[in-house]
């Protein structure tokens, strides 16, 4: 990278930001000055306009200032975004592919069923196999950002200061409630992964949803139905179920289903208590608050799922773009070559826009069990 400022324009004028020596300095500089001056952002962007900042050395002209203020949103956005919290990369597997085309995620079976005998003098015999795959692609998320030069002028109070939250909050939001429309849909449990049964992509049919309620019992019943999935010539592929995902309104249920050191035992006529098995089973609780809002049946608040721990394939995959992975913020050119800060021409109007490119994909259909609740 080259030491000087780098900049480059899209078709629509937005001017993306890029981290050189010069801008580096630049960001040290305007860093010290926000430490030490209760101005806020949108102040001293009106204070550098008129030349009032004597913080700033001449190495740094004016003109180079709304390069600055933008890569500072941008890092300050993408400082936002890290920290809020994303209960879904705790469970879903995520990844990356190279371009906005559809691609497909091998599944390769066959070859490792039990081996037959081989008599004396007999010739090996072959056995079946085959591959098939999943679909996987991204989508272009995005929002524009518009106020006036005016409004900049006007904002003494700041109020304009927490656009960066405010941007890395709606891209946090976007991708969780994706997220969950990987496995869920208006319709309830997501027929491109649950079914009763689902014709997966080897040909197969497999069994993953039932209609049980969510209890204690129910949850041992269909962790072992997710631990008899087979493989298509009939193994046992001996999944671990890992992740138990509820709605908010089964919460409470399954935090006591999960840590209750002791439960009643109703085999006996007479209930006694006995420690609860599922102390061992290892599973973790995930309470997906979107599930309510994206499911829109009248059984989404009794609907729970069960996910095996991935390891040679997995349920589900959040995928981003290929070195564009995370929101990104460019400000637009004012079409005349001077300070974009000062608005276009048109209108005085200033302009941002917030980008993220993710997409998430349904795969092997064996690794999750749904239970759809009455």
């Amino acid at each position: 990278m080259a030491d000087e400022l780098q900049t480059f324009k899209d078709d629509e004028g937005f001017v993306r930001l890029k981290e050189t020596p010069r801008i580096k300095a630049g960001i040290t500089q305007l860093n010290e000055i926000l430490a030490n001056d209760p101005y806020t952002v949108s102040r001293w962007v009106d204070d550098l306009r008129h030349d009032h900042v004597r913080n700033l050395t001449e190495a740094i002209a004016p003109g180079d200032f709304p390069t600055l203020f933008g890569f500072m949103i941008q890092r300050d956005m993408l400082a936002k975004y890290a920290e809020m919290p994303a209960e879904w990369r705790r469970w879903i597997p995520t990844g990356t592919v190279p371009n906005f085309n559809v691609h497909r995620k091998l599944k390769v079976y066959g070859q490792d069923n039990e081996l037959p005998v081989v008599l004396p003098g007999a010739p090996y015999t072959e056995s079946p196999s085959g591959t098939s795959g999943y679909n996987r692609s991204v989508v272009k998320y995005g929002r524009r950002f518009n106020i006036l030069w005016e409004s900049i002028i006007n904002d003494a109070l700041g109020a304009f200061s927490d656009i960066p939250q405010r941007f890395a909050t709606a891209v946090a939001r976007t991708q969780a409630k994706n997220a969950t429309r990987i496995y869920s849909s208006a319709t309830g449990p997501k027929a491109a992964l649950f079914g009763t049964p689902i014709v997966d992509v080897d040909g197969q049919n497999v069994t993953n949803k039932g209609v049980l309620p969510f209890t204690l019992t129910n949850l041992s019943a269909t962790r072992q139905l997710m631990k008899m999935q087979t493989d298509p010539n009939g193994e046992r592929i001996g999944l671990t179920p890992k992740y138990l995902v509820v709605p908010g309104s089964l919460e409470d249920a399954a935090w006591a289903a999960l840590t209750s050191t002791m439960v009643q035992q109703q085999a006996s006529v007479t209930p006694i208590p006995t420690t609860n098995p599922a102390s061992r089973w290892g599973l973790q609780l995930i309470v997906d608050d979107y599930l309510e809002t994206i499911d829109l049946t009248g059984t989404a608040d009794t609907t729970w799922y069960l996910f095996a721990e991935p390891g040679g394939a997995s349920a589900l995959q959040m995928d981003f773009l290929a070195g564009n992975v995370g929101p990104d913020i460019r400000i637009k050119s004012n079409g005349s070559g001077g300070n974009p800060m000062d608005g276009d021409f048109e209108n005085d109007a200033i302009a941002y826009r917030v980008r993220d490119v993710h997409g998430g994909s349904p795969l092997e259909c064996r690794y999750a069990y749904c239970q759809v609740g009455p």
